[in-house]
């Protein structure tokens, strides 16, 4: 099948699904709102065979140190699929799937499968790492750009985290667990019962980001969109808290957006 964009559709939500841009959902529309922020870069992308960033672009696999390309200095950010062209393996009218193989400079041959699907009142995301070979260590994640202002007053957003990952000054993690602080964030947060996030569009719409994943990097820094990304695993989580890809064992995580209007 071609990797041209896609068109999901279900009641009033659209969804378009762009192969070819790395595998990103560049455009959710309910009703007349256009959610994610629009322009090459930015939609939904998928972070994967890592999430945020990994620090100086090395982790260690088995005995061996990797060295990633350092694409956000001094680090490697956010995997390597969200750069290559996704082939579309199955499309139907509310549903398609996607797969990318994992290449240089990832040391590992594997495939990557992420499914998108929409319904009136939902769109579920869902993804697996499968190695063809040998065992190593990955992390699976969505990077969506909400747009902060859909033409009446800006998005906020409600969470309970039971902590904050402490950020050194390299933006990564330090290890400490401290008690969530006040925004503008670029941040980890350790959700134990599962990412649930609600963005709130005053007088227009609610969405929440849920995931039975328990990590969620909250990115509010910039004036035009926010971010709420579920991951596998925190920033630097290769070298910190390394997720196995194994020969019978994928890698799998599933992520929803629920919403209403207001």
């Amino acid at each position: 099948m071609s990797n041209e964009d896609i068109t999901l559709t279900a009641g009033d939500a659209e969804a378009r699904v762009s192969p070819a841009a790395g595998g990103r959902i560049s455009g959710l529309r309910v009703d007349s709102l256009e959610l994610l922020r629009q322009g090459q870069g930015y939609g939904c992308f998928p972070m994967v065979p890592w999430c945020g960033r990994t620090r100086d672009g090395r982790f260690l696999d088995g005995g061996t140190v990797r060295q990633m390309p350092l694409n956000s200095p001094p680090h490697a950010i956010h995997g390597t699929a969200r750069d290559g062209a996704w082939r579309t393996a199955r499309v139907s009218r509310n549903e398609a799937v996607m797969t990318y193989e994992l290449v240089e400079p990832w040391p590992h041959p594997g495939r990557v499968t992420q499914s998108v699907a929409l319904a009136e009142d939902s769109l579920t995301l869902t993804m697996s790492v499968e190695t063809y070979g040998d065992s190593f260590p990955a992390q699976i994640g969505w990077h969506p750009w909400f747009n902060r202002n859909l033409g009446g007053e800006d998005v906020t957003l409600g969470f309970k985290p039971a902590w904050q990952e402490e950020r050194g000054d390299d933006h990564l993690p330090t290890g400490n667990r401290i008690d969530p602080g006040p925004g503008p964030w670029d941040d980890c947060f350790g959700m134990p019962g599962g990412v649930d996030v609600t963005l709130t569009w005053p007088g227009q719409l609610e969405l929440r980001v849920t995931s039975r994943e328990e990590w969620v990097v909250v990115y509010d820094e910039q004036a035009a969109a926010v971010c709420v990304e579920p991951q596998t695993g925190p920033p630097n989580g290769l070298n910190t808290l390394p997720r196995l890809v194994t020969p019978l064992e994928p890698l799998e995580a599933a992520t929803t957006w629920s919403w209403r209007r207001l």
